[in-house]
């Protein structure tokens, strides 16, 4: 028995939700492209869960359900603001706050198909309502109740900013949760699906999933390609701070994948988001120098861009704090954690792998 460090090459599960194969993915078979380009975001939230695209009619019943779950207990509300607000990270009290909405949720440890399912509508209502709600808190705002008539990605920005988004930056913020929504069997997905495998409770799982994407090398990276696009400050600084990390040989985040051989698909769409939402807001450097980093990093090290090195300047063109990008890529991974674990539910077996032993043999007592 031999061990794979990482658990790289391993194939641990099936699953029919999403797919990387020759750098194309793929949520229940549909192109990335595609539903970028075409989808709301709740319809893929409901593709991943049914492993269909919704009629009209079930569109319309899925938005409104979701609507109708996005208020969260009061309690959790006074929590959060008993926070010492100037040292937590937004990340730790997202996931605080998740686990505490077992608490309030009478169907908790229920484990029948039905009742996992409304687990997994309340939490995907609820979350983007509780990272917005610690994003005023902190700020010394009152929280914004959503809006029922609006969009996901709309309400999000309305619950954040206290006024309803523009249409380009509901359609860049739909796009960048279409984006974020699965990925195969990444950290925090194995993570939420290792979890429930002992027959653990919905909440405990997504819990799990969120310590998991709370680290730098899963969620974090858009965070620091905002801090590196920050301490560049001009164009004519990117080229230079890059040879200085080389030297160094620092990692530049937001470059290369694990799986990805040719490039992450889903790194054009925010690319373009990018382009648009910096011409809008009169700060097209943070475009320019992500431009000039990317083609110097693909000619130098062959690694292109991945989905977190334009998100960073998307979410940092409409006005979110840079802390709260990862608890953003919550807020859309959410919907996959919970695919996964609906899907780890219908067909269990506790997720039990071995260790290769490496450490010291034939010790013993005797003197």
């Amino acid at each position: 028995m031999s061990s794979t460090k990482g658990l790289e090459g391993i194939v641990a599960t099936q699953s029919s939700i999403s797919s990387i194969i020759d750098d194309k993915l793929t949520y229940v078979g549909y192109d990335i492209d595609d539903l970028t380009e075409n989808c709301s975001f709740e319809e893929v939230v409901y593709l991943l869960w049914n492993l269909k695209l919704p009629t009209k009619e079930e569109l319309d019943a899925f938005k409104q359900e979701i609507a109708n779950e996005m208020e969260v207990p009061q309690g959790i509300i006074d929590h959060l603001k008993s926070y010492d607000l100037d040292s937590v990270h937004p990340m730790a009290a997202l996931r605080t706050a998740v686990s505490m909405l077992g608490l309030y949720d009478d169907e908790a440890d229920e484990m029948n198909e039905d009742a996992n399912r409304r687990k997994a509508l309340r939490l995907q209502a609820k979350i983007s309502t509780i990272a917005t709600a610690f994003a005023r808190i902190r700020n010394g705002k009152e929280p914004v109740a959503p809006k029922k008539d609006l969009s996901f990605a709309g309400n999000f920005l309305y619950m954040l900013n206290g006024k309803e988004p523009e249409a380009i930056e509901e359609e860049a913020f739909n796009k960048a949760l279409v984006l974020h929504a699965d990925h195969e069997l990444n950290a925090s997905t194995f993570t939420s699906r290792v979890c429930v495998a002992t027959l653990s409770d919905v909440y405990s799982g997504v819990t799990a999933a969120i310590g998991a994407l709370k680290g730098p090398l899963h969620g974090g990276a858009n965070e620091r390609v905002m801090q590196m696009l920050s301490e560049i400050g001009e164009e004519e600084n990117a080229i230079p701070y890059i040879k200085e990390k080389f030297a160094n040989k620092e990692k530049i985040m937001g470059m290369g994948h694990r799986v990805y051989e040719n490039g992450d698909p889903r790194a054009k769409h925010l690319r373009e988001m990018s382009r648009q939402l910096t011409e809008i807001t009169g700060e097209t450097k943070w475009y320019n120098m992500s431009v000039k980093i990317e083609d110097f990093i693909k000619e130098e090290k062959g690694l292109p861009a991945n989905v977190d090195f334009y998100s960073a300047s998307v979410y940092h063109s409409l006005g979110i704090d840079h802390d709260l990008f990862t608890p953003i890529f919550a807020v859309s991974r959410v919907s996959g954690w919970l695919a996964h674990i609906l899907e780890q539910y219908s067909d269990n077996r506790l997720i039990r792998p071995r260790a290769e032993y490496v450490g010291q043999v034939n010790n013993n007592l005797s003197l």
